[in-house]
């Protein structure tokens, strides 16, 4: 299975898309979003295990949400049963995905700290809100490379994951594989990518300044043009469903 190659324009109207799904059941999908935020802030607050269990629980839970998009797609209902999607089928498979996800965030601030950013590491593993500039500033100097390195490792990670748990779900790749095909695909289409994020950059401070409101409709988009981007990345033809039915290529009503 081979990502396609397709023009910056495509980032555009993956949001396009995105938006026409949207509003196919607006009202449930902000209500799905607002359970997750909710449920997500309530168990990383468990001490010791909880944020470890979010990112463990994170791509079973998106698998879900992808889930309601390609049956909206199909002209099928949303529904809150789609949150539990991903607990039906290829639960292992997900959650080990989550697993190696962790394990890399870890492995990656290994390696800044060796590389002297022990104090910047420290400050982002301390989960703190606020932290006092002077030693924000303090923590910075000198740890450069840390910087660089954590930078270039994150952003791959970001790339791996992006595609990685609808591969999962919806192939029935394996994790690796899966994080390999989802690399690949966002270096092959880095153009579009870029229009993307930065459209998204720019609707999210137009989305922030009316008290966060616009984000009651801006976050369900993230997901469901996350959705838009792999149906075309990834055609149809060769996806192999979990399911009976083959797989569509997302396309909103005109």
């Amino acid at each position: 299975m081979e990502p396609k190659h397709l023009t910056a324009g495509h980032g555009w109207e993956w949001i396009k898309q995105g938006y026409a799904l949207f509003m196919k059941a607006p009202l449930l999908w902000i209500v799905l979003l607002l359970i997750c935020v909710v449920a997500a802030v309530a168990i990383s607050n468990v001490p010791v295990v909880g944020e470890p269990l979010v990112s463990l629980l994170m791509p079973v839970v998106l698998a879900g949400l992808m889930a309601g998009c390609k049956d909206l797609g199909k002209g099928e209902e949303l529904e809150l049963a789609h949150l539990f999607r991903g607990f039906q089928q290829h639960t292992t498979q997900l959650v080990t995905l989550g697993g190696i996800s962790l394990v890399s965030q870890f492995l990656i601030f290994g390696l800044m700290m060796l590389v002297g950013g022990s104090a910047l590491v420290g400050i982002l593993m301390s989960g703190q809100p606020e932290v006092d500039p002077e030693v924000m500033k303090q923590a910075v100097n000198g740890a450069g490379l840390a910087m660089l390195l954590g930078i270039t490792l994150f952003s791959m990670l970001i790339m791996a994951m992006q595609f990685a748990p609808l591969l999962v779900y919806f192939n029935n790749v394996t994790p690796l594989t899966a994080m390999k095909l989802s690399l690949r695909a966002f270096l092959n289409n880095v153009a579009a990518m870029l229009v993307y994020g930065l459209t998204f950059i720019l609707l999210a401070i137009l989305a922030s300044m009316p008290m966060m409101l616009g984000w009651l409709v801006l976050l369900p988009i993230v997901f469901t043009s996350l959705y838009a981007s792999y149906s075309e990345i990834f055609p149809s033809a060769q996806l192999a469903s979990t399911s009976s039915d083959a797989a569509d290529i997302f396309k909103p009503d005109q």
